[in-house]
C-alpha cells in the first residue's frame, strides 16, 4: 500500500479527542500484522482508546521510533467543502480532518514499516501511535511509563507533528489550569452584603495580564519561536446565574506555555500568589476563596542543535536548519522523562491543522515517503 491509500483508510476514522480510536488502532493493527510486524497495545482503563507501539528489526533496543498521535480536533461548527472523514483530492492537495495533523504523517510512517517488514534490519525501526494528545499529551503516558523500564530504548525519535519536514529542535512547554472564584450570593440590590466572584476573577485577570506584560517586555527570550516569550493565556470565563444575583461562582480555564528554560512552578506560584492577594482584599471577613488547580501540563522540547537525531532529520530532508514551534507536542515527553533524544519533523503545515477543509499536498507526502525511504537505507 502507498502513503495515500493508507491516510485513506485513517482519515475515515472519527477519532475526535472525545471519542474511541480503538477502530483505527485496531486496523493498524491488523495491517502491520498481516505483514509479519508485532505490535502491543496500552488501552485506557475505559478500555475506549489504546496507544500502540510496534517495532521491525531486531528487539534489544535502540533504533529510530517513529511518533505519533492518532486523535484529531472536532468539526463542530466549522463549514466544510467535503465530508472532513473522507479523503478528497483537489489539484495537488488531499483534504480531510487530521490530513496534515497529522495522519499524513502516520501514513507514511506505516508505509515505511510495511517496507521494512520486507528486509533485514540492523538496526530497529519503531512506530509509537497515541490518543489523547490533543487534550494536552495525555494518553501517551501509559506508553512512557512502560518505557522507562525497558532495558532497551529506542536511541532516536523523530515525531512527526506538521513542520513543512522541517526539523524542529525546540517547542514550548505547557500548563493547564482550573481557577474556582468563590464569592457570596446576595440579592443585586444589596451587593455590599456579597462578594462578586466575577469581580474576584476580573481581579485576578487584571494581575495575570500584568504578569504577562513583564514577561513580554523583560522576561526570558528566544527569537527561534514566533512568539519569542512565555504566555499566559485565559481562555474561558463562567460565571453567574442571573443579572439579579451577586454571583457566587466564577471558574477560568488559564493556560501557560512556556519557554523549554522558564520555571513553570515558579510561574505557577506567582499565580496562586496573585489569587492569595485577589482574596485578600475582598470584603466579608474571609468569606471570599480563589482555588487554583493544576488540570495537566507537559514539558516543552529543547534539542542541542548538533544533535544526532536533529543532524539525521536534517540529512534525510535536505533542510539544514533547524527551526523551534510554538505548538506543543509529546516530543518534549520522550526526551524529558526517557533521556530519548528528539526532534519534530513531519510532512504538511500546522496553519492546516484544526481549521475546516484541513489539507495536506501530496508533494509533502511524497517528500516524507523519501525521508523514511532514506532512514529505512540507515538502518540495513
Amino acid at each position: 500500500m502507498d502513503s495515500v491509500e493508507i491516510l485513506e483508510k485513517l482519515v475515515g476514522f472519527a477519532t475526535v479527542s472525545r471519542d474511541s480510536n480503538l477502530e483505527l488502532i485496531e486496523y493498524v493493527r491488523d495491517l502491520l500484522a498481516a505483514h509479519g510486524i508485532a505490535a502491543k497495545l496500552y488501552t485506557d482503563a475505559a478500555a475506549r482508546k489504546a496507544n500502540l507501539y510496534a517495532w521491525v528489526g531486531p528487539q534489544d533496543g535502540g533504533g529510530v521510533l517513529l511518533s505519533g498521535h492518532t486523535d484529531v480536533v472536532p468539526i463542530d461548527a466549522q463549514n466544510w467543502s467535503s465530508d472532513p472523514f473522507r479523503l478528497e483530492q483537489r489539484d495537488e492537495k488531499l483534504f480531510a480532518r487530521g490530513a496534515a495533523d497529522m495522519k499524513g504523517f502516520l501514513a507514511c510512517a506505516l508505509r515505511a514499516a510495511l517496507q521494512a517488514s520486507a528486509r533485514r534490519l540492523h538496526t530497529p525501526l519503531q512506530l509509537a501511535l497515541s490518543y489523547d494528545e490533543e487534550v494536552g499529551c495525555v494518553g501517551v503516558r501509559s506508553l512512557i511509563e512502560d518505557m522507562q523500564r525497558w532495558p532497551h530504548r529506542p536511541r532516536l525519535c523523530i515525531v512527526g507533528e506538521p513542520t513543512l519536514l522541517r526539523p524542529a529542535i525546540g517547542h514550548k512547554g505547557n500548563v493547564r489550569l482550573k481557577v474556582i472564584c468563590h464569592g457570596r450570593a446576595a440579592h443585586s440590590s444589596q451587593p455590599d452584603r456579597g462578594v462578586n466572584a466575577i469581580y474576584m476573577a476580573s481581579e485576578l485577570i487584571q494581575r495575570v495580564r500584568a504578569r504577562q506584560a513583564v514577561i513580554e517586555f523583560g522576561g526570558s527570550r528566544d527569537d527561534a519561536y514566533g512568539v519569542p516569550y512565555t504566555t499566559l493565556h485565559v481562555g474561558v470565563i463562567q460565571g453567574g446565574t442571573v443579572i439579579n444575583i451577586v454571583p457566587a461562582h466564577c471558574e477560568l480555564a488559564l493556560e501557560i506555555r512556556n519557554l523549554p528554560d522558564e520555571d513553570s512552578a515558579a510561574l505557577l506560584a506567582g499565580i496562586r500568589a496573585d489569587a492569595a492577594a485577589v482574596t485578600a482584599a475582598m470584603p466579608q471577613g474571609g468569606a471570599a476563596r480563589i482555588e487554583v488547580e493544576l488540570i495537566n501540563q507537559y514539558p516543552g522540547l529543547e534539542t542541542p542543535m548538533d544533535a544526532e537525531v536533529a543532524e539525521l532529520a536534517a540529512a534525510l530532508t535536505g533542510n539544514s536548519g533547524r527551526i523551534k514551534v510554538d505548538f506543543g507536542s509529546e516530543a518534549g515527553l520522550f526526551s524529558t522523562q526517557l533521556g530519548i533524544p528528539t526532534v519534530v519533523c513531519g510532512p504538511g503545515s500546522i496553519e492546516q491543522a484544526h481549521k475546516p477543509d484541513e489539507f495536506i499536498a501530496l508533494e509533502q507526502l511524497g517528500r516524507c515517503d523519501a525521508m523514511l525511504d532514506g532512514l529505512l537505507e540507515r538502518l540495513r
